[in-house]
């Protein structure tokens, strides 16, 4: 049956097209869609520190590691790590010793106070503690002599004279040591009391002791706790051993009893007055 009025000798399909009909090609519009496949997005490049990134992460890293060697020095003594056992030994000898010598002034001081708090004996008791301390400034401020127990320590220059400083160094030492009174002699046996005011000048062919020239060599006298300023002396790089690198020697002996007769001469007072 033919259903096309138009053209009756063409029948339909089913497709919309006659038999023997050419098919157009279908139009741009009508083609089938893709959809189009998008490549994936490069990884970026790593970004690349410019030379200011560079020039500070320098610098803290040497400032981390210079504050990690400041801890590291501050909280180790070198000192007492380069010493040997004999020093270390010799180091803790000197503060037993010096704890006893305290201890022992102390337990002095609790009795003098005990004593002048006492009533009747007060007044006694305070002149005899006024006359001991008179006695015992006397002998510091070097107008009084003194003899105790202490040493000896002889002084003799090596291929170079031996500088003031030296000598300097070793009264220092026996004072922080608990030197009570100290004398030095040159070999001329004039001899200078040691005292707060003391000063120590190189002169030529020798030195000058508050005004007064000495040669070598020199001994110093020093009454005190022998073992303790013994110590002192010959701890690593103290005097003894500085005196030896410069070829020098000190010939250290301990006295049961040692003279320290030089006096110095008083001051004279220009302001001070005794309180009434």
């Amino acid at each position: 049956m033919n259903s096309d009025p138009i053209n009756p000798g063409r029948r339909p399909t089913g497709t919309g097209w006659p038999d023997g009909a050419a098919r157009p090609a279908p139009r741009a519009d009508t083609a089938p869609r893709t959809t189009p496949v998008v490549p994936k997005a490069a990884a970026k490049p790593a970004r690349r520190l410019s030379s200011a990134g560079v020039v500070i992460a320098l610098l803290l890293g040497v400032l981390g590691f210079t504050l990690v060697v400041q801890v590291k020095s501050n909280s180790e003594d070198t000192g007492l790590a380069s010493a040997r056992q004999e020093d270390l030994v010799r180091i803790l000898a000197d503060l037993e010793a010096r704890e006893q010598r305290l201890r022992q002034e102390i337990s002095g001081l609790e009795d003098s106070q005990r004593q002048l708090t006492s009533g009747v004996e007060g007044r006694q008791a305070a002149l005899e503690e006024a006359g001991r301390r008179a006695d015992e400034l006397g002998v510091l401020a070097g107008t009084l002599p003194a003899q105790g127990p202490g040493l000896t320590v002889r002084f003799a220059a090596g291929d170079q004279p031996l500088k003031a400083a030296a000598l300097l160094d070793a009264v220092q030492e026996l004072r922080g040591a608990g030197a009570e009174a100290m004398q030095i002699s040159g070999s001329d046996g004039g001899a200078v009391r040691i005292v707060a005011s003391t000063y120590f000048l190189d002169a030529q062919g020798g030195i000058t002791v508050d005004g007064d020239h000495l040669t070598g060599p020199y001994t110093i006298d020093v009454i005190g706790e022998s073992r303790t300023m013994e110590t002192a002396l010959k701890i690593p790089g103290g005097v003894v051993e500085s005196v030896g690198n410069d070829n020098g020697t000190v010939i250290v002996q301990e006295r049961d009893v040692v003279e320290v007769s030089a006096r110095a001469a008083p001051n004279s007072l220009q302001y001070a007055r005794p309180a009434s």
